[in-house]
């Protein structure tokens, strides 16, 4: 099969990611933003997740797009497919 799922997944994650994790540098210095998630920078937490997982996802599609393909298996026509 040639579609792999994994990179539309990692690209998006590590797309979504690494606009989480600018942005929560940006805010990182505004308080009032993080007083409803105790003070914790949620943005920057959660998009460095998002990061992580988005490029294992296209490092591990990747590694997988580098092996080798297996050789396809060709029909076997025996004698015994025309005789009764």
């Amino acid at each position: 099969m040639g579609l792999d799922i994994r990179w539309p997944i990692g690209l998006m994650f590590t797309l979504i990611g690494a606009m989480l994790v600018i942005y929560g540098f940006v805010t990182g210095s505004n308080d009032p933003i993080y007083q409803h998630s105790l003070g914790i920078n949620i943005n920057l937490c959660w998009g460095l997740l998002l990061l992580v997982f988005g490029v294992t996802m296209t490092a591990l599609a990747w590694r997988d797009s580098k092996k080798p393909a297996p050789p396809a298996e060709t029909p076997k026509t025996g004698d015994s497919a025309g005789k009764s």
